[in-house]
């Protein structure tokens, strides 16, 4: 294989409650709400994005919620730990302001980095780390100082089934470095300042089951759709079985499962998400593709309503 990924695009799991998880992501740890759209494979249902206000990638983590999914069992086959990066000296912050919400955190060292690890309320595990990569984040949302404020993502723990292909995946196919082994885990490491960093633990795990409070996926960049269309022949030419280049409205993307049973999908860094909305009104009412506009009063009388309850209206941020 000769591409190399930058990093993390984005992460997609699975939730319950659409205002709940609209709570949790914005109102707890500050993440703008930056489209509202709806599953392009099933539109009944939301497709929910968090990230910096403006949706860059590597910051962007994206929900499905659905009041009939089942609960999901974090475990092989899935990113198992989404990673957060904040900046330097932001841990002691974040700690409170998760004993102020209810939620319980422990520390975990890998590679000389101390992680916060924590649950939101339906099971889906994240922790964050003190990244000096990256610019800080210069908006006031949710009531976070600037200087605290979560920056994107710092990585992912992938739980493989078969973690020696896993392994070999992420560097001889998504062209990540490996930086070494250590307690248990291997690194990797991309070019991107925010998630560049792959954890995997060196361990076969019990398959998972997808559902509520688990990862469907990730997400990693390519630069356009030209990267991609030659990344889906080096996938065909290496064994791999990807999916047609798929139009995801703000970016093409391509999936595939590899080996350790885990879904990777490839998306491009453009068009983004300002495609459709002026950068700061991202996240305000509910776009839809060209294809599902003459389907919209349906849609919108499928959808329960939500509201971004966190948003500081004088940034420009918000619903």
């Amino acid at each position: 294989m000769s591409e190399r990924t930058a990093g993390i695009h984005h992460i997609t799991a699975f939730s319950r409650d659409p205002q709940t998880t609209v709570d949790f992501y914005t109102g707890i740890l500050g993440l703008p709400l930056v489209k509202r759209t709806v599953n392009f494979d099933a539109p009944d249902t939301y497709h929910l994005y968090f990230g910096d206000p403006i949706g860059a990638p590597g910051t962007v983590i994206t929900f499905f919620p659905s009041s009939t999914a089942r609960d999901g069992k974090v475990g092989g086959g899935q990113p198992g730990i989404t990673t957060f990066a904040i900046p330097a000296g932001a841990s002691g912050y974040w700690e409170e302001r998760l004993a102020g919400h209810g939620i319980a955190a422990a520390c975990e060292t890998r590679f000389g980095e101390a992680f916060l690890q924590f649950e939101n309320g339906e099971g889906l595990r994240m922790e964050l780390v003190e990244r000096a990569e990256g610019p800080e984040r210069e908006d006031d949302y949710a009531g976070i100082p600037s200087g605290q404020a979560i920056k994107g993502f710092g990585g992912a723990v992938l739980f493989s089934r078969d973690y020696k292909p896993t392994l070999d995946a992420l560097e001889n196919v998504l062209g990540l470095t490996k930086v070494g082994e250590q307690d248990g885990y291997a690194r990797f490491v991309g070019t991107a300042d925010k998630g560049g960093v792959i954890d995997v633990p060196l361990t076969d795990m019990e398959w998972g089951k997808g559902g509520v409070g688990t990862v469907h996926h990730i997400a990693f960049r390519a630069k356009d759709e030209e990267e991609l269309a030659r990344w889906r022949e080096l996938l065909v030419r290496g064994g791999y079985e990807p999916t047609e280049i798929k139009d995801r409205q703000y970016f093409h993307a391509v999936y595939f499962r590899e080996k350790g049973g885990i879904l990777f999908e490839i998306a491009t860094d453009v068009p983004g998400f300002a495609r459709d909305e002026a950068p700061g009104e991202l996240g305000r009412k509910l776009m839809l593709p060209a294809w599902f506009e003459p389907r919209r009063a349906e849609l919108e009388a499928a959808l329960k309503p939500i509201a971004v309850r966190a948003a500081n209206e004088s940034q420009g941020i918000g619903g």
